[in-house]
């Protein structure tokens, strides 16, 4: 298996079907791989051999794409880097993956010299099409892709690596997630087994490429030789005008994106009908909000992923024919759904030994898409990949049909007075108050409980409540002991990461500052 095996086929079965549209420009699939082709040579006359990292700090773009694929084409490995992230975070990223070369697009393009300065690189690209010189003398990635003929593939292939993903950072100092190519691969056509893309696939990618929750759709759509419509970044606006424009048929949100777009279209109604599959993840999701974001798209087969970079991304799947109650009132929509093809799933103890059904324990998977391993972190590895089994640091349980249940990520359970608490649920609860528009749930220190429930939430614009009013819903829903007993009222949106989850370590910084334990 080997990245560029889809984009050689989407030649061949549709060599002049519209392959990348980004704003006015769209190419087909014949002038991708030639771009590609050419971009490849560029890199290699550049110095970049077999094994190379190269990192990327670019919005999302039809060139992100190409840069995927050449990079790969050249035998490269890429090094996606959060444009969310510091220049001290990008340079540590790149000094740790030892990346020889960087792209950057306009946006970030005064970070090239400070990133340049700070890493050993052989070169520093501007990923732009414009025909407007390049900031800071940077080279042209164009003048790459005009300036050479194209070079024989000599893609990567296998257990080789492909790319290394940094996580996201929620839970410390982030750590490069080795891929494979028979890992990228091989997990999309497990997913894709269960759940196939509509044919003729639109895809509209809005979700950041430097995640994989988007990255895996570059490979998935080149594979179908489907369409790839790209927004730079996700905004409401973006996303409804693209759905519109290009009558988009198939999407990747989560659940913050259902919310804002909710807020959107209620003053500004459009036609979503082209969307027929909506995959969901990354965060836990209310049935409300659920419910709301199937009004929105009232054509499309709903079906929620279960994973992370550890899993390429996938493990499991909620697919559209569980989106409704299940038999003697059982709800799926709880559920985060069952195994993908080929994967394994198992509830283990804090010693890896697989506990009864219906018992709450950490989630581990096994099968197609599992990582190599951590960049420089074999101790890391070594406790996280066990035997070929990812200990995922989520809790949940699974019931007798194997349908997954998440209650949080272990060390986000709160506990107070001696109860576990988990935010999960609290937050489900929260959400399906009428006036709370986005909400998070934290322990902080108590002197009289250890940890209390704390939650912070953001309200509807022109909706009212006081912190009582949410509170007594909550006792509505959960029991007394999980309420929390705070809420903080804000009127700005919670701090997100790249992939849109609620950062909830800046929201626990300001509690837990000189204490001697903290949950961060």
């Amino acid at each position: 298996m080997r990245l560029t095996q889809g984009l050689h086929r989407s030649v061949q079965v549709r060599p002049e079907g519209t392959a990348t549209i980004f704003g006015t420009r769209r190419r087909t699939w014949r002038e991708v791989r030639d771009r590609v082709a050419r971009f490849a040579a560029g890199l290699a006359a550049l110095g970049l051999k077999r094994g190379d990292r190269v990192a990327v700090i670019a919005f999302n773009s039809d060139l992100y794409i190409e840069a995927y694929y050449a990079i790969a084409w050249a035998g490269g490995v890429i090094v996606p880097g959060n444009f969310r992230w510091s220049a001290p975070e990008h340079i540590y990223a790149m000094q740790d993956s030892g990346a020889r070369f960087l792209l950057v697009d306009r946006a970030f393009a005064p970070l090239a010299e400070p990133l340049a300065a700070a890493c050993d690189l052989d070169g520093v690209l501007l990923l732009d099409a414009e025909e407007a010189p390049a900031p800071g003398g940077l080279q042209r990635t164009e003048d790459l892709i005009g300036g050479n003929a194209p070079m024989e593939d000599v893609c990567g292939e296998g257990d080789d690596l492909a790319g290394i993903f940094y996580t996201g950072g929620t839970t410390g100092r982030s750590k490069g997630v080795m891929l494979s190519h028979e890992s990228l691969i091989s997990n999309f056509l497990a997913t894709n087994a269960v759940v196939p893309y509509p044919a003729d696939v639109v895809f509209l990618h809005s979700p950041p490429m430097f995640h994989l929750a988007d990255a895996a759709c570059v490979v998935g759509v080149t594979i179908c030789a489907g369409t790839h419509a790209v927004v730079p970044f996700f905004s409401p606006e973006n996303v409804v005008k693209a759905i519109e424009a290009h009558r988009v048929s198939a999407a990747v949100l989560v659940p913050t994106m259902f919310g804002m777009l909710g807020e959107y279209l209620s003053a500004h109604p459009a036609d979503l009908t082209s969307v027929r599959q909506v995959k969901y993840g990354a965060s836990p999701i209310s049935e409300s909000l659920l419910k709301q974001a199937m009004e929105m798209f009232p054509n499309a087969e709903f079906m929620q992923a279960y994973g992370q970079t550890e899993l390429s991304p996938c493990a499991t799947l909620l697919e559209h024919r569980f989106h409704k109650p299940g038999k003697d009132g059982k709800s799926w929509l709880r559920s985060a759904g069952r195994a993908i093809y080929g994967m394994d799933v198992r509830i283990v103890d804090e010693d890896v030994v697989e506990q009864p059904l219906g018992t709450v324990g950490e989630i581990v998977a096994r099968g197609p898409g599992v990582m190599l391993g951590y960049w420089n972190l074999p101790d890391v590895t070594a406790k996280t990949l066990v035997d070929g089994w990812v200990r995922t640091g989520d809790a949940g349980y699974m019931d007798e049909e194997g349908f997954v249940y998440l209650v949080d990520r272990v060390k986000d359970m709160i506990v107070s007075g001696g109860e576990n608490v988990f935010s999960a649920e609290v937050e489900n609860a929260l959400a399906a108050h009428p006036a709370v528009a986005e909400c998070a749930v934290i322990g902080v220190p108590d002197e009289k409980w250890g940890e209390r429930v704390h939650a912070i939430v953001r309200l509807k614009e022109g909706a009212s409540a006081e912190a009582e009013d949410i509170i007594a819903h909550c006792k509505q829903l959960i029991a007394g002991y999980k309420c929390p007993r705070t809420v903080e009222i804000r009127t700005e949106p919670l701090p997100l990461s790249g992939a849109g989850k609620i950062l909830k370590t800046e929201l626990r910084k300001p509690y837990w500052e000189g204490k001697t334990r903290s949950i961060g």
